[in-house]
């Protein structure tokens, strides 16, 4: 049974920090890209950042420079460091796994909540 279980989320007042984990289990993690979405209230989820196999990341350009994506293949986990955080990055944040070889299996965390306000 595949689980992505994330946690970190939280209340923060602007120019705080949070960092997310999300451990994964039931997979061979270090074949697998993992990624961080968010959603907030009446939007659209968005890709905030993605860290491949390879350990090669990409980020959503409003959050380059103030969140990290890493990931250890050890213990299993993702983690999504988010510094400067301001109101704007308030939403649901969930895991996402995608192995990068063919079948492309797809699995998402239940997502855990980041609330940036004063």
């Amino acid at each position: 049974q595949v689980q992505l279980v994330e946690s970190g989320g939280g209340l923060v007042q602007p120019g705080g920090s949070l960092r997310l984990s999300c451990a994964a289990s039931g997979i061979l993690f270090s074949i697998y890209t993992m990624a961080w979405y968010r959603q907030a209230p009446g939007e659209q989820r968005e890709l905030v950042a993605q860290i491949n196999a390879g350990g090669s990341a990409d980020y959503l350009d409003s959050v380059k420079g103030r969140f990290t994506i890493s990931r250890d293949n050890v213990k299993n986990t993702v983690y999504l460091q988010m510094n400067s955080l301001k109101p704007e990055d308030t939403a649901v944040y969930s895991c996402y796994a995608q192995k990068e070889s063919f079948p492309h299996w797809v699995y998402w965390g239940q997502g855990t909540q980041a609330t940036v306000s004063s």
